[in-house]
């Protein structure tokens, strides 16, 4: 392959992956045409992307990113990426492949650092960006609501007294 036709083939690679750097590395070379094409149609529709690619095309691509997936390039690879976030990727990827005894997960790199298919599979089972979201707001509003609370305890009795004494009144 020429150098213009490598170079078209690794510009076409970096559009597609729109800068992600967040990415999962799969094998499924064992699948036959029709189960990788409805493996590929279920992801796709839930927002994951897939490519099978040349690892020394990825590696230039990715850039720093391909460089520390080095070991996990070898042999047939398939490049994933999308979803949400990272943990929603690999919630769905990590969900395919239990299914699927013929599709393997290689590893991934998250914010350039490189996971084993072990990390993969404990990032699949940690909180998704809209769970921590939700977490940090409860966290950050639990202060005020005991706040309010305590300002309206003593408010409360108070108003229940003089409610109390009004009803004797009109006895």
């Amino acid at each position: 392959m020429s150098k213009k036709v490598k170079e078209m083939i690794i510009d076409e690679i970096k559009e597609r992956l729109d800068g992600a750097q967040d990415v999962l590395v799969l094998d499924s070379s064992k699948l036959d045409a029709i189960t990788d094409n409805t493996f590929r149609l279920a992801m796709e529709a839930k927002g994951v992307h897939l490519l099978t690619v040349k690892n020394t095309l990825a590696r230039k691509a990715l850039g720093d990113v391909g460089e520390s997936l080095r070991p996990i390039l070898e042999g047939p690879s398939t490049i994933v990426w999308g979803s949400e976030d990272v943990v929603a990727l690999s919630k769905e990827v990590t969900k395919a492949v239990k299914g699927n005894d013929k599709i393997t997960i290689k590893g991934g790199a998250v914010e350039g650092q490189v996971l084993d298919p072990s990390g993969v599979d404990k990032l699949s089972k940690s909180a998704g960006r809209q769970e921590l979201i939700s977490q940090i707001a409860g966290l950050i509003l639990s202060p005020g609501a005991q706040l309010g609370g305590a300002l309206l305890g003593p408010g409360g009795k108070l108003a229940g007294c003089v409610k109390a004494i009004a009803d004797k009144e009109e006895e």
